[in-house]
């Protein structure tokens, strides 16, 4: 078995171009569910509608800052829109309306019957060929071995990671911020925010909206990344790897989303290339069509042992990791 081949291969996908997406997805979710305690189970939305904003405006022959502005107020209107319905429900029942609304979206993005706008299940594509066409990267791959990428990937790598570190000192900002702490104030006990005269419920949405912007920039990365965009990424499970990477970094934390996306697939890309090894080595009865199946378990159950000996993730604080308590 290759070790170092493995290693190699966690290393590269640990700064990937998916890294990247689930970092923004992160930072954006952390501000709805870390900051503000608000159960969002449908962000991937937000990526989604960013991502097809983007994409529709440059198939309608926009120029693609347009089209970026297109797929953020798309995100943002998301939010507003349903954040203003739901909010006001118990955790779990936003939970569920916010799940139930992001499939609804995903679904009619996905319909045939909409193929000529959205491209329905074949998706679109073009749309990131004028990012492209700025790259200052010439054409060639860049690293070594299996760790290079060429000159397209690299340029968005680069944008992309550029991006989250603004967007961590934003958040570092945010967090130090009167309103950065009332958001916190209202997340441990909104009752007693309220009864000092703060608008909850505008705190809220505020926060909601937030991160819907910034899952809509998850969105136009994702879009980059091979140029066209397609509605299998935008499914539940990729919410539920969003949740994931921010526990595992730490909740409510500034670095935890982008370190928490970092480890995350440093360890699917060892686990997926070890098992690859193991299996293909006829040492287990496992077929090698299992070796996704059997990484996520594996991830699961350390991900189990985490949360039962380490709560607040790799960077948080331990009283930070009990929302609403």
């Amino acid at each position: 078995m290759n070790l170092g081949a493995a290693l190699v291969d966690g290393l590269r996908d640990m700064v990937a171009v998916p890294s990247v997406v689930y970092a923004l997805g992160a930072i954006g979710l952390n501000i709805q569910f870390g900051f503000a305690g608000l159960l969002n189970f449908g962000s991937v939305a937000s990526g989604l509608v960013g991502a097809y904003g983007a994409s529709i405006a440059v198939d309608q022959g926009l120029p693609l800052w347009v089209g970026v502005i297109i797929g953020l107020a798309a995100a943002a209107l998301l939010g507003l829109l349903l954040g203003l319905p739901t909010l006001r429900l118990r955790a779990d029942y936003l939970a569920i309306a916010t799940i139930s609304a992001a499939e609804i979206i995903r679904v009619i993005v996905n319909s045939a019957r909409l193929q000529d706008v959205t491209g329905g299940p074949i998706g679109l594509t073009g749309g990131a060929d004028d990012f492209f066409a700025v790259n200052p990267i010439p054409e060639g791959r860049y690293g070594w071995g299996s760790f290079s990428f060429n000159q397209n990937t690299l340029w968005t790598i680069l944008v992309g990671w550029t991006i989250v570190i603004v967007l961590c000192l934003f958040v570092w900002g945010l967090a130090r911020s009167p309103w950065g702490r009332l958001l916190k104030a209202v997340r441990e006990d909104e009752d007693a925010a309220r009864s000092l005269g703060k608008n909850v419920f505008k705190l809220k949405l505020q926060a909601f909206v937030l991160g819907s912007v910034i899952g809509g920039i998850a969105g136009i990365i994702f879009m980059f990344d091979g140029g066209f965009v397609k509605p299998d990424f935008f499914v539940s499970q990729t919410t539920f790897n969003w949740y994931l990477v921010v526990i595992l970094g730490g909740v409510a934390t500034v670095l935890g989303p982008p370190v928490g996306a970092i480890v995350y697939w440093f360890v699917i890309s060892v686990l997926n290339s070890v098992l690859t090894q193991v299996i293909g080595d006829g040492w287990w009865i496992f077929d090698t069509t299992d070796t996704g199946a059997i990484r996520y378990v594996l991830v699961g159950l350390t991900i189990v042992l985490l949360l039962v000996f380490r709560p607040q993730g790799l960077l948080g604080d331990k009283d930070e990791a009990v929302i609403g308590e």
